[in-house]
This record gives C-alpha cells, sequence and structure tokens, in this order.
C-alpha cells in the first residue's frame, strides 16, 4: 500500500485475533508497530505467549516494534501510553483502536458495573486514544489517520449484548464526529466493521458444526471473515490510496449488514 513504509502505528488490543493481523499486516507494508496489551497479572494464562507471538511476527518483517502496556478504560493510562510510543518510535502517524471486550446478559439484567467496563473500554477508551493522538498530529502540524475497529452491531441490534452494541453505535458517531471536526487539519478518521470473523476466542462456534451453520446461515457470502481481511482493509485505510475517504465505516462482513433474509423476493401485493 502507498505511504506506509516507516509510518508509526500503534494498535491497540493488538495482540491476538484481528488486532494481531492488523499489526502483522502494518508489518508487512514496512511501518514500525506499537503493540498494545492491557496486562499480564489480570488475563489468561497464555497471555504472555500471545504478546511475544505477535511481536515476533511483527518482528519477521524487519521493522521497529514496541510493546506497550495499558488499560484503555483509565485516562492515565492511555496518556502515558502514547507517550510511551512516540518517544520510543520518534512519533505517531496512526492509531488503530482495537481495544474492546463484550459481556453477554438479558438487558433487565445487566449489572452496572459490566455495563460500564463496556462502554468504558469501547468508546470512552477509543475516544481517549484518538483524542491523545489528534494532541499529536496538531501539535506538529502532522497528517494522521484514526481506524476505529467497530463491528456489524453499530446498526445491527444484538440481544443480551446491549452495552456492545451501544458502545459500536457511539462509535460510528464519534468516527463521523471526529472526522467533520478535523478534515481541514488533514487528519482522517474511518471506521471498520467485521462481521463474523475467525479468531481464537470465538473457537467455541467455529469448530462446533451446529453453532458454525447457525452463523453462516445468516451471511449471504457462506462463511465467515479472516482475521487477515480485517488487516488487508485496515492498511487500505490507512494508506494514501485512501487518502480522499474520511467518516466512512467499511463493513467487512460477507453481506451480513444487507438484510440477508430477503435475498428471496417477496411482495406485499
Amino acid at each position: 500500500m502507498k505511504g506506509l513504509k516507516g509510518k508509526n502505528v500503534l494498535v491497540t488490543g493488538g495482540t491476538s485475533g484481528i488486532g494481531q493481523a492488523i499489526a502483522v499486516r502494518f508489518a508487512q507494508e514496512g511501518a514500525n508497530v506499537a503493540i498494545n496489551y492491557r496486562s499480564m497479572a489480570s488475563e489468561a494464562a497464555d497471555t504472555e505467549a500471545q504478546v511475544q507471538t505477535c511481536a515476533q511476527k511483527v518482528q519477521q518483517h524487519g521493522v521497529r516494534d514496541v510493546l506497550v502496556q495499558g488499560d484503555v478504560s483509565k485516562e492515565e493510562d492511555v496518556v502515558r501510553m502514547i507517550e510511551d510510543v512516540i518517544e520510543r518510535l520518534g512519533g505517531l502517524d496512526i492509531l488503530i483502536n482495537n481495544a474492546g471486550i463484550q459481556i453477554p446478559a438479558d438487558s433487565h439484567e445487566i449489572d452496572m458495573d459490566r455495563f460500564d467496563r463496556v462502554l468504558n473500554v469501547n468508546l470512552r477508551g477509543a475516544f481517549m486514544c484518538a483524542r491523545e493522538a489528534i494532541k499529536h498530529f496538531l501539535a506538529h502540524e502532522k497528517p494522521g489517520v484514526i481506524i476505529n475497529i467497530s463491528s456489524v452491531h453499530q446498526i445491527i441490534p444484538k440481544p443480551r449484548f446491549l452495552s456492545y452494541s451501544i458502545s459500536k453505535g457511539g462509535m460510528q458517531n464519534m468516527t463521523r464526529t471526529l472526522a467533520l471536526e478535523y478534515a481541514g487539519r488533514n487528519i482522517r478518521i474511518n471506521g471498520i466493521g467485521p462481521g463474523a470473523t475467525i479468531t481464537p476466542i470465538n473457537r467455541a462456534w467455529v469448530d462446533d458444526p451446529v453453532k458454525a451453520e447457525m452463523v453462516l446461515k445468516h451471511i449471504p457470502m457462506g462463511r465467515a471473515g479472516e482475521a487477515d481481511e480485517m488487516g488487508a482493509v485496515a492498511t487500505f485505510l490507512a494508506s494514501d490510496e485512501a487518502a480522499y475517504i474520511t467518516g466512512q465505516t467499511l463493513f467487512v462482513d460477507g453481506g451480513l449488514t444487507l438484510y440477508p433474509d430477503f435475498r428471496t423476493a417477496w411482495s406485499s401485493e
């Protein structure tokens, strides 16, 4: 992709799944990559292995890489993380807001602490990261790119995942608002809305024929997406080849947002 070689990129939640695929694809394009992870102690036992695996995959492409710890829901962590990336890479050109969580619950039984946790990570955290990146872009009078990893559920309701759907709907509006506000300052903000995507955290349905059929029947293309496909779209939107695109969310979903239940023609006459 044009214009990515030598650029400095930060990927939040970048150690596995879509985040890792995005980090590796930017490295393949010659960009230096900062990979954010939340913490070692409070996560699964294999978190450290995931972090090191991602770093090794990035390093294979001969670019500079850094690992940066930080909980994006905490303002002090975000400020420190951005400063750390800028110092260690020598600047920041592209931010990928990928960190996100979801917690299932019937909406009438949602615990407010968990509700707030989802919004604090997915929406508030994404905004704080964007805010600090924009400050850097403006202070150095340089162009910048922000890509928010949203979801098809910013427009498709997801029962039992109300806080997640709300956070992604808010991310869509945040993307559009920031894009409009900073378009004249040479800062582009776009989003990616993945559909069902094969990642380590959803092997439960991927490897279960019954559950997989339930998912795939809603996808017109008849298959789930690959994390690498999200990485390809992210690098395109960040590249000079997308220089005239801002304020958009590109759904990468195999047609999931095309109202697949209407594939068969019908008439009310």
